[in-house]
């Protein structure tokens, strides 16, 4: 196979892994603490420059038996699950209107380190969406007006529409569309994965049974 334009040898490209272990003696009963634990970690790790985006996920949904996935960011995380937001109207959005179930994936490579989830999503009540669209900087609420996001658009279409959103509030708050809101993933499966020497890698799975969590090894 030829090389790549850059004749970088994909082949031989590779990092050895390093991390605590992950061991079932020190894992908690449910995943959420020790989710909770890595979040700030990779938060630390932005405040030191090593990971940009801590809260970035990779959003994966079923379209016609085929898989799609898109990054997007975490907006909130607890036991009842994780929260994005978006356009109802969107790809995505229609996807998981049709087949709710959905996956994310958290990339902390830096730390050598990944989080896959396994749930089923459904829309947030409306007055949550709201209150955290009040939140969001001004040009980003007015980009929610403007996009209809997923369709096909010129450049010039796409900033005539910003435009139009502009004049549209330009004396008034900017409320929340009623097509965008946000989504609650309600995991089934949550696994930690934790780069180690000669890919002997630590995985450990947290499968949901009712309403407690059996904790699983896999091998790497």
């Amino acid at each position: 196979m030829a090389d790549t334009p850059s004749n970088t040898d994909l082949a031989a490209e590779r990092v050895d892994y390093t991390g605590d272990h992950l061991l079932e003696s020190a894992a908690p009963p449910n995943p959420y603490p020790l989710f909770e634990a890595w979040l700030a970690d990779a938060f630390a790790a932005k405040e030191s420059g090593v990971l940009p985006e801590p809260t970035a996920m990779v959003v994966g949904t079923v379209s016609e038996g085929r898989p799609r996935s898109r990054t997007l960011l975490l907006k909130e995380a607890d036991p009842d699950g994780f929260v994005f937001y978006t356009n109802y109207d969107s790809a995505k959005g229609r996807e998981l209107a049709d087949q709710p179930a959905v996956s994310l994936l958290f990339g902390w490579y830096p730390l050598h380190r990944q989080v896959r989830v396994e749930g089923t999503a459904a829309p947030v009540p409306r007055a949550e969406s709201e209150a955290y669209f009040a939140t969001r900087p001004r040009g980003s609420q007015l980009g929610a007006w403007a996009s209809a996001q997923s369709s096909r658009v010129t450049f010039e279409e796409l900033h005539a529409s910003y435009r139009k959103a502009e004049q549209r509030f330009a004396d008034r708050d900017v409320p929340c569309p009623p097509h965008w809101g946000g989504y609650r993933v309600i995991p089934t499966m949550i696994e930690f994965w934790q780069g180690q020497p000669s890919r002997m890698h630590d995985r450990l799975r947290y499968d949901r049974v009712g309403s407690a969590w059996t904790l699983t090894r896999l091998a790497p």
